[in-house]
């Protein structure tokens, strides 16, 4: 590492923090005042963070960025590799609905995306909402969610100009192109037409920042007079809503980490009354479907972890009604489902790699896979419900992004469309494999591996080792171009499929999580040790990435193993995850019980948190260097996480490494929210890991 020492002195955080007894035991947290007791106005008004913070975050930033300087030309070089190898008026391929097709595209040069649409079968398009315009101005936009009327006229649309994810919900006339008076202040996304398009859903969060409340906006009332049709009591779970592929029912989804229950409507009667499908059960997750007078549910009732999917009577959905459709198979982890007229759609992973399958009227299937070692699949942007045409995409770390159509009456896939890549892209150029590192317990945790093809197993390679591992989330083994900046300067690029995500079914999620969370750090670290005894990489140089809970994993490792990585990159992290999780009245505390454990009644979880909390967890060792990112107005990982993690740690470590902390005052967990802008980011974090790892 060849960082040259700043001008600027590293800052210093003042010590008046807080003192508290909690199960006994005495917790002095010396940088609690990094906390903003205004926080949530700092959300909606960034300006009234107190001058004190301020001041201490911009410092950080002042010191990051001298530090950082000397990195500058190369940060600029990798940018611009980046930026060639994106098609700057790329487009989506629209898709069908009715008479039109709608999909996004970009200007060249353009930072946000235009919504737009034509005529189903092609022609010019017309210019819905334009990112770049709404943007303008603004240190922050992202759009959340843009819905359209069943009859065409009308799109929902949101957008945050934060960074907060408190979106604003407003209404546009199409034949206009001009927005409605009706607008909503502090909803969670998008909203949910009802099939005469006379009535909107949506959910607006509450003062802690949490989805709790449905309502139903009359087109042309005030507001302020919508009518309140689902409040969710507990405080622990979060409220989201969608409609049903056939456009027949409001979805009203509850849930935390481990329990759902589903509210359905009748959206070709959106005065009705709202029914449940299956009350709550502790640890029972399911998602609904219709198909015909029949609900179609994925579900891991009746003990089927790796879930299965049943169908019950509309007329009467209760438990006691539903039938497998999809029997449950221990190891092949069904990931989600749709319900076409004719069809039943689903995607599944067995073995490390997904696959998607249909099944027919008459109960026989069909899937689709691909042969390569590692790869992505997900489903596309389907509309409509009464067809026979699937969309899908397909990647893997060496093959670009293809939109494909499968035909499901006769199998016949059609590629619509392959990612282009202007600065030009050979998959031959590059190798990817799948191998697996053995676990402290001997467990198999599968890795994704991207090399040049000319890549030697010499034990000199540098290495971005990536990991996350939380929530059940699975990280896929999809195409990056940006990767390949790093990977054309000989590094291997690996992805640590750890435990806590779902990449080997449910159990492996299981035995990542609560009681279990320690296994997610130990074998990241197997996994770091066996490129090294591999001799895939050299062991000097291996550079640990992860943001948000990936974060906290970062965190984790650097306590656990410091002397095992060259350097870490912590983008928005979840570190303080102690005090986060005493604090019920920030926005994902209480949700986030059942990932973590509940540290305020249950002492067990305490001492348990207590012993990995990154924050917590520092002490005087030699620490590497570490490049820690936030965001202010970020609802998800608060920015004074990261703060206060990055002051202890300069207050203990014994090395002289350097410890950075960069805040995006514009932006919240997301980062910048400008396509190009996000490149100064990753560019920026790449010539970190460059540097570091010599």
């Amino acid at each position: 590492m060849s960082f040259s020492a700043p001008t600027l002195p590293a800052p210093v955080a003042a010590k008046h923090g807080t003192n508290r007894v909690v199960h006994g035991v005495p917790l002095d947290d010396l940088y609690a005042w990094l906390r903003a007791d205004n926080w949530q106005e700092v959300m909606r008004k960034p300006e009234t963070l107190a001058a004190d913070i301020r001041a201490h975050m911009e410092a950080e930033n002042a010191y990051a960025e001298a530090a950082l300087a000397p990195l500058q030309s190369l940060k600029e070089t990798l940018v611009k590799e980046m930026r060639g190898r994106i098609k700057e008026d790329d487009a989506s391929v629209p898709a069908p609905d009715g008479a039109y097709a709608y999909g996004t595209r970009y200007r060249e040069g353009g930072q946000h995306p235009l919504f737009v649409r034509t005529h189903r079968d092609g022609g010019e398009d017309t210019i819905l909402l334009d990112g770049d315009a709404l943007a303008k101005g603004k240190a922050y936009f992202r759009f959340g969610g843009a819905s359209h009327s069943d009859d065409h006229t009308l799109l929902a649309w949101s957008a945050d100009d934060k960074g907060s994810e408190k979106y604003t919900l407003r209404i546009r006339d199409l034949a206009s192109g001009e927005d409605l008076p009706d607008t909503v202040e502090e909803t969670s996304s998008g909203g949910v037409w009802s099939a005469d398009g006379t009535s909107l859903f949506y959910t607006r969060l509450d003062d802690n920042h949490r989805p709790s409340k449905v309502f139903r906006h009359q087109l042309g009332a005030d507001p302020a007079e919508d009518e309140l049709i689902y409040e969710e009591e507990d405080s622990g779970f979060f409220v989201g809503v969608g409609r049903t592929q056939s456009g027949r029912f409001l979805v009203i989804d509850c849930h935390d980490h481990q329990t759902s229950e589903v509210w359905l409507l009748d959206l070709h009667a959106p005065q009705s009354d709202l029914f449940c499908v299956a009350h709550r059960e502790v640890g029972h997750e399911y998602s609904v479907e219709d198909q015909g007078d029949a609900l179609i549910i994925l579900t891991n009732a009746d003990d089927a972890e790796d879930f299965k999917i049943v169908s019950t009577p509309v007329s009467s959905p209760g438990r006691d009604t539903w039938a497998d459709l999809v029997a449950h198979e221990p190891g092949r982890l069904i990931l989600g489902h749709m319900a076409f007229k004719d069809w039943l759609v689903w995607l599944e992973r067995a073995g490390g790699l997904p696959r998607l399958c249909y099944r027919r009227a008459d109960g026989t299937v069909d899937a689709v896979a691909f042969d390569e070692e590692a790869y992505a699949l997900g489903f596309g942007t389907n509309y409509e419900h009464a067809t026979d045409t699937l969309r899908f995409s397909y990647s893997s770390p060496t093959t670009p992004q293809s939109t494909i159509d499968v035909d499901l009456s006769t199998g016949e896939q059609t590629v619509r469309k392959v990612q282009e890549v202007p600065s030009g892209h050979n998959p031959a150029d590059y190798a990817v494999r799948r191998i697996f590192a053995k676990a402290s317990d001997g467990a198999e945790v599968p890795v994704t591996v991207l090399t040049r093809a000319d890549h030697k197993d010499n034990g000199s390679a540098p290495c971005l080792l990536y990991g996350y591992g939380s929530y059940g989330i699975s990280i896929p083994a999809s195409f990056s171009t940006n990767a390949l900046s790093l990977v054309d300067r000989g590094f291997v690029y690996a992805i640590a499929h750890i435990r806590g995500g779902k990449d080997k079914g449910f159990a492996w999620y299981k035995q990542g999580k609560a009681e279990h969370k320690v296994n997610t750090f130990t074998d990241f670290i197997a996994v770091r040790d066996h490129l090294v005894s591999s001799s895939i990489v050299d062991g000097s140089k291996i550079v640990a990435q992860g943001g948000s809970a990936g974060g906290m994993l970062m965190g984790a490792v650097a306590n656990m193993a410091p002397e095992k990585f060259a350097g870490i990159i912590a983008q928005v992290p979840f570190v303080d995850v102690l005090n986060t999780m005493l604090d019920d009245t920030l926005p994902l505390t209480p949700p986030e019980w059942p990932e973590w454990g509940n540290p305020i009644e249950d002492e067990k979880a305490f001492h348990r948190i207590k012993a990995y909390s990154p924050y917590d967890a520092v002490s005087a060792q030699d620490y590497p260097a570490i490049f820690a990112l936030a965001g202010l107005t970020d609802p998800r990982v608060t920015y004074w996480e990261p703060a206060k993690w990055v002051a202890r740690l300069r207050e203990l470590s014994t090395g002289d490494a350097p410890l950075l902390l960069k805040t995006n005052m514009d932006a919240g967990h997301g980062g910048a929210a400008g396509r190009f802008d996000r490149l100064d980011e990753i560019g920026e974090v790449f010539a970190f890991a460059i540097e570091v790892a010599g």
